[in-house]
């Protein structure tokens, strides 16, 4: 683990900016290209290097679908009608598209056989509908994907795991291929090729270059102007001092910014997944900010990025030295006895196990009030990182981390970029490569390539445990620190906030795990993925919610009767933990403290 500040990566030229269009020549442009490959021959020796040191560790199955693969064409030969049919209709698309076209070709009025998704930003040009052969190309993409995506999910019969491992894979493979990723298939690129002369493709040659000698002969694309932010500077920048820590973690008390404040602290714990500063990004987007200004006397915890050395640091040590010291030195700086409570993502996970850890010590009153964001409890049904967790995954990983003491960031950030390949890859291949643009300097983008390492004993059990045997929706599955877990047990007043478009933890499944709580609680859903859905200030306008106890024993059922609000999910919930805040006092003071937020610890960057 580096614990300085890393080398920024050199600020790159921007591409030629001339509106008028230049022509394209092809002896100018191949010396400009050959000039750039020359330069370019060390990173691209790095690159070949490292792809042979990764084949020669791995196999060329990193989603272990082949097995999968290979029962589902099994069972095709036994039983083609389904398959056969599949493939008529198919057919039968395409015959239409093609008279459509031909239509649209001879000046007749056509109609699309097929149109994208609103949400699918690749074919936003106006060139994918006024044109017709782009017209064209664009549709033929979307029915053959319409076509795989139907033959996985109906053409054979296969067990749930399977055919989702496969439709994963078919979707990654789709993805790729997309038109919009290749120069000679996409109109903006071929219109930004002609206007420029070619010299979008020689700064896309050279960005791509400096990618692979950022990532030290692996490709690591840029996703941002890493440049243009510095936390404490012009992100994490919430006034407040570190006040204690231990090898695992930094607590930082913010300042106040009202005279009075709540009687009962608020603490919050986010997931050590990421740096914690998603909950503080900037000022007019910064949760933590806005928990400051309704008067709360505000904690949080900094996780450290941990190295080899804490390898063997497990779930229960994550417990004890971040949750239990840390809402026990709370309560010593308060002088209080109860605490209200965040968890987001994996920290609600382990906010639920501290909970049922309390309960069994006749401690349950220490959390006045839990609040829980797009939080696991129940994993049997949490969506396509599962899908990352089998056996021979897990044999796979456990030999890694055996070696290095961590699962690595970079091993991270390629799961969770896999899972939206278009928006984290795919987007930035075009803009950066084909386009030869810049990454535009985006806050939330440059937290969520700051990530972190995972110590190994910890990864292993948190992915065994919970993701591949679901203890902790058992009743007594697990047993932290020497006592039985059993949320169900928990009788602490519970907020439950999930977001509808999450592909990290699905709605419907951070449900079940809010339904298995034995207090009351209510249960907010939100708009959106698992960081907009959360990061969604009152003032940006943006999405809506639905709010309603946790009473029905679906989330459909819940959905049914739940009251939809616009806008922000924020204000809800500052309504519904006033009472919990208890009496208004005079705002505290920040008393001795190590350095000042947002600390060290959120700075120390993987050595990945």
């Amino acid at each position: 683990m580096n614990s300085q500040k890393t080398k920024p990566s050199p600020k790159r030229s921007p591409a030629a900016t001339d509106d008028s269009m230049k022509p394209l020549d092809p002896v100018a442009l191949t010396q400009a290209m050959a000039h750039a490959y020359e330069k370019a021959q060390p990173a691209l020796q790095a690159f070949a290097q490292k792809m042979t040191e990764n084949l020669a560790r791995q196999s060329f199955d990193p989603l272990n679908v082949n097995q999968a693969a290979m029962e589902y064409w099994e069972k095709i030969a036994e039983n083609p009608e389904k398959f056969i049919a599949l493939h008529q209709d198919y057919w039968k698309n395409w015959i239409a598209l093609w008279n459509e076209s031909t239509r649209r070709w001879l000046g007749e009025q056509a109609q699309p056989i097929i149109i994208p998704e609103k949400s699918d930003r690749r074919f936003k040009a106006p060139e994918w509908n006024e044109n017709a052969i782009f017209d064209f190309i664009k549709q033929s993409y979307l029915l053959t994907c319409q076509w795989l995506e139907r033959a996985v999910r109906e053409g054979a019969p296969l067990d749930a795991e399977k055919r989702q491992k496969l439709a994963f894979a078919a979707k990654l493979y789709a993805d790729a291929l997309s038109p919009s990723n290749f120069l000679l298939t996409n109109p903006e690129v071929l219109k930004e090729t002609l206007r420029t002369g070619g010299d979008n493709l020689v700064k896309g040659f050279q960005n791509l270059m400096e990618d692979l000698e950022r990532g030290g002969g692996e490709l690591k694309i840029s996703t941002t102007d890493y440049s243009a932010f510095e936390l404490g500077k012009n992100i994490a920048t919430t006034p407040g001092k570190i006040i204690y820590q231990n090898e695992l973690v930094q607590l930082i008390q913010y300042a106040p910014q009202t005279e009075t404040v709540h009687e009962t602290p608020l603490l919050i714990i986010p997931p050590w997944i990421n740096k914690y500063y998603i909950l503080d990004l900037r000022p007019d987007n910064s949760l933590i900010k806005y928990c400051v200004e309704q008067g709360h006397s505000v904690f949080v915890i900094s996780w450290v990025n941990p190295d080899a050395s804490l390898s063997n640091k497990g779930f229960e040590d994550y417990l004890q030295e971040g949750v239990l010291e840390i809402l026990a030195h709370v309560e010593k700086v308060t002088n209080q006895k109860q605490t209200n409570v965040i968890g987001y993502c994996l920290g609600g996970t382990l906010l639920s196990i501290a909970l049922s850890y309390l309960t069994a010590k006749g401690q349950a009153g220490r959390v006045k009030s839990a609040t829980f964001l797009t939080t696991l409890i129940d994993f049997e049904d949490s969506g396509d990182l599962k899908l990352f967790m089998d056996d021979t995954q897990l044999a796979a990983m456990d030999e890694d981390m055996a070696e290095k003491g961590v699962l690595e960031a970079r091993a991270l950030q390629k799961t969770f970029s896999l899972l939206r390949a278009n928006d984290l890859i795919w987007s930035f291949v075009v803009n950066n490569y084909l386009m030869g643009k810049e990454p535009f300097p985006f806050d939330l983008l440059y937290w969520n390539d700051d990530s972190t390492n995972m110590p190994a004993a910890m990864q292993r059990f948190y992915l065994r445990k919970m993701y591949r045997e679901n203890l902790l929706a058992k009743a007594n599955g697990l047993n932290m620190l020497g006592v039985p877990i059993d949320v169900r047990s928990i009788k602490t007043p519970a907020y439950f906030l999930s977001t509808r478009e999450d592909h990290i933890a699905p709605w419907k499944a951070t449900y079940a795990g809010a339904h298995l709580l034995g207090g009351k609680v209510t249960f907010t859903l939100a708009a959106s993925g698992h960081i907009a859905g959360v990061i969604n200030p009152p003032d940006s306008g943006k999405y809506c919610h639905w709010v309603r106890e946790a009473k029905a024993d679906t989330p459909d059922d819940w959905l049914k009767t739940a009251k939809e609000h616009p806008g922000s999910w924020w204000p809800d919930w500052a309504k519904w933990i006033k009472p919990f805040g208890g009496k208004m006092i005079a705002a505290r003071k920040i008393g001795k403290s190590l350095e000042d937020a947002p600390g060290s610890y959120v700075k120390r960057k993987a050595d990945c």
